[in-house]
């Protein structure tokens, strides 16, 4: 068409060069943005000093596994680069071996040599996380074997441990009474449109109650708090429906003071997980969150035998016998120690995260012997101090004298690369499953993989390189 309009209406030939032609130019241009991206990834890998890495699995809509792959690298001037490095998509099985298979050609392709390697977080996954033929072991060995000396740091995503301490709590059967209302109520067309009904007619806080699934953090506590501040409404409808017999757990004394429990305790655990999420956050800063927690378990516990419930207004509201505020002690305690139990890995790195974030009030004889004197040093030089209190921690080691404090930022270098969560994994994931949906199944594994990275980016691309090599590329109305 282009050659004909040549020939017969010249001054029409640029207008038909400016009409797409192909069906697949969306297409065509989010592959090269995203080897764009690749690239610029790339190249900002080739300076990284030590990096990490985030991983999770899950599988799509069509059954296919995918592992999600971010990096998070550090180079010497301290700059932060988290991105998304590969979607990696399981056709068969998704042991250990397969897991690594995958890492290791994505590290091969970037070019990044074990040996950098400093932390590796994971949702704990048995095929993750297995002792003898997990991913992690057998990346530990294959680092070991680059370099005997080097320690990688494993950790645990601090949000799915904060999400699994909350199955100590001795409240199931709150819950299962708390969702089979819920079912009741909405799982019936009828029933769920006479309750909305009721609720308006009463002038009720809210206008429906929630499902409960848990695969959302913060779905339980929500569910509880809803069932409580409509516990009046729901008596009432269930008396209408002459149904009041089959929950009767409504009229018992301990199972309301026990729904009061649930409420007050997983909005504390709602609060700490909104605490953890997020990007862009350092470990220090989300490990700190949960010690706090840890320490405010110990006073709830205290707080509780004495029959104090300042920090739970909800069971403030009713009268609680000395038996059932022990037997809260008691989980409140039991909630305490799951959390020193899970969170090992972190306190593992504890010592060395406090020195890296307060390196100025750390004690100096309680270093490692290399940092000692450097430590002395750092703390007794007035111009570090105002960069400490005037800059951003990673500004702040940027700007210490590499000859002066070499081993000061190295360790600052492994604190300040570490992943804390596979948060960005988890947000990832409701991308792939928003993108291949029912309605795009069919959509390719590698075409899905170029939009998690364009959706998921910091990095902007680079459009004027991208139009200059792409003569090819076609404007589309």
């Amino acid at each position: 068409m282009v050659d004909v309009a040549g020939m017969l209406c010249p001054e029409y030939k640029n207008t038909f060069e400016n009409i797409s032609l192909s069906r697949r130019t969306v297409a065509r241009r989010i592959e090269v943005i995203d080897e764009d991206l690749a690239s610029q990834l790339n190249r900002k890998a080739q300076c990284f000093t030590l990096f990490s890495l985030a991983l999770d699995d899950s599988t799509d809509i069509k059954d296919t596994a995918q592992l999600l792959i971010f990096v998070r690298g550090i180079n010497n001037k301290f700059e932060i680069t988290e991105e998304f490095l590969s979607m990696e998509s399981m056709k068969g099985t998704t042991k250990g071996l397969d897991l690594y298979e995958r890492v290791s050609g994505c590290l091969e392709r970037l070019k990044l040599p074990w040996s950098k390697l400093a932390n590796v977080t994971t949702d704990g996954s048995p095929n993750l996380t297995g002792k003898k033929v997990g991913l992690l072991k057998r990346i530990e060995d294959k680092v070991k074997d680059v370099d005997s000396e080097k320690e990688i740091i494993f950790l645990h995503c601090i949000i799915h441990q904060e999400a699994l301490c909350k199955n100590v709590l001795d409240i199931d059967h709150v819950v299962r009474t708390a969702v089979k209302i819920v079912n009741y109520i909405r799982a019936r067309g009828l029933n769920h449109r006479q309750f909305i009904s009721l609720l308006e007619d009463t002038d009720a806080e809210h206008q429906d109650l929630l499902y409960h699934t848990n695969v959302r953090w913060l779905s339980l506590g929500k569910v509880l708090q809803r069932v409580w501040e409509l516990r009046d409404e729901i008596n009432i409808f269930l008396e209408m429906q002459g149904k009041e017999n089959d929950f009767p757990e409504l009229r018992n004394s301990n199972w309301v003071c026990d729904l009061a429990f649930g409420v007050d305790i997983m909005a504390h655990l709602n609060e700490l997980n909104v605490k953890l999420q997020g990007k862009d956050v350092f470990v220090h800063e989300l490990y700190s969150n949960v010690k706090a927690f840890k320490v405010k378990l110990i006073l709830f516990s205290k707080q509780m035998k004495s029959k104090l419930f300042a920090h739970f207004p909800t069971l403030k509201c009713l009268e609680v016998s000395s038996e059932r505020a022990d037997r809260y002690s008691n989980i409140l305690s039991d909630l305490h120690g799951e959390f020193s139990r899970r969170f090992s890995d972190f306190e593992k790195i504890e010592k060395t995260l406090e020195l890296v974030s307060c390196p100025l009030s750390f004690d100096y004889e309680k270093a490692p012997e290399e940092l000692q004197l450097e430590l002395i040093e750092l703390q007794c030089d007035s111009t570090v101090k105002e960069k400490y209190h005037s800059q951003t921690l990673d500004k702040f080691y940027a700007s210490l004298n590499e000859t002066k404090f070499p081993n000061i930022r190295n360790v600052a270098q492994k604190i300040l690369v570490l992943f804390a969560s596979t948060y960005v994994c988890e947000q990832t994931f409701s991308l792939l499953n928003f993108n291949k949906s029912r309605y795009r199944s069919q959509l390719t594994d590698q075409h899905l993989s170029s939009v998690l990275r364009i959706s998921t980016t910091r990095t902007a691309p680079d459009f004027d390189a991208i139009v200059k090599k792409g003569d090819q590329l076609h404007c589309s109305h």
